[in-house]
């Protein structure tokens, strides 16, 4: 039997600290002499970080919350390099052609289309002349809703046109010629 597994069978005498509280007494006592020193004494009774010094810096250990340190999404990290580099006014001007339902509702995606977007006139095409007309009427809901997604100033303003008339220029009933302006004259 060793000594340690007689210390466990036979009780300590009155008074005397054994196993866990010597520990905890030992413990305390090397806190509050690294505290006396100006040390920092390790995670305490109010749950302040535990810190290492790592390479010459401070580095604290992370909690069970976010931290700036965790992996990041990739769209915040993207966000974040265009604004470094001055690209988010071409980030917003992608999401609204690329994104065109999500930013101004499926219902009307479904019946118009952007086609352009130069120096802030976005160019959006209805399927009908009627959609087109419903679309210039709500011309300032649509900005609004589009600044809302992407940020003000983006788009100033929006040219709405319907769908193109045909051409009779080409095909069979096409004359070729002056046509009837010769039989006035």
């Amino acid at each position: 039997m060793t000594d340690e597994e007689r210390d466990r069978e036979q009780p300590a005498a009155f008074g005397e600290p054994t196993g866990i509280d010597l520990v905890r007494r030992t413990l305390e006592e090397a806190r509050a002499a690294a505290r006396a020193q100006g040390k920092d004494a390790g995670r305490g009774r109010a749950g302040a970080p535990v810190s290492r010094r790592a390479g010459g810096q401070r580095r604290s250990w992370s909690g069970p919350g976010p931290d700036v340190r965790d992996p990041q999404p990739l769209g915040r990290l993207t966000r974040d390099l265009a604004k470094k580099r001055g690209w988010s006014t071409q980030v917003a001007e992608g999401t609204v052609l690329g994104q065109w339902p999500s930013v101004v509702g499926h219902q009307i995606a479904d019946h118009a289309i952007p086609v352009g977007l130069s120096e802030g006139v976005l160019s959006v095409t209805a399927e009908s002349t009627a959609w087109a007309t419903q679309l210039r009427m709500i011309q300032a809901q649509l900005l609004a809703k589009i600044a809302a997604a992407v940020g003000n100033g983006v788009v100033t303003s929006l040219k709405i046109t319907g769908p193109a008339a045909p051409s009779w220029r080409k095909g069979p009933r096409h004359i070729s010629g002056r046509g009837p302006r010769d039989t006035y004259g």
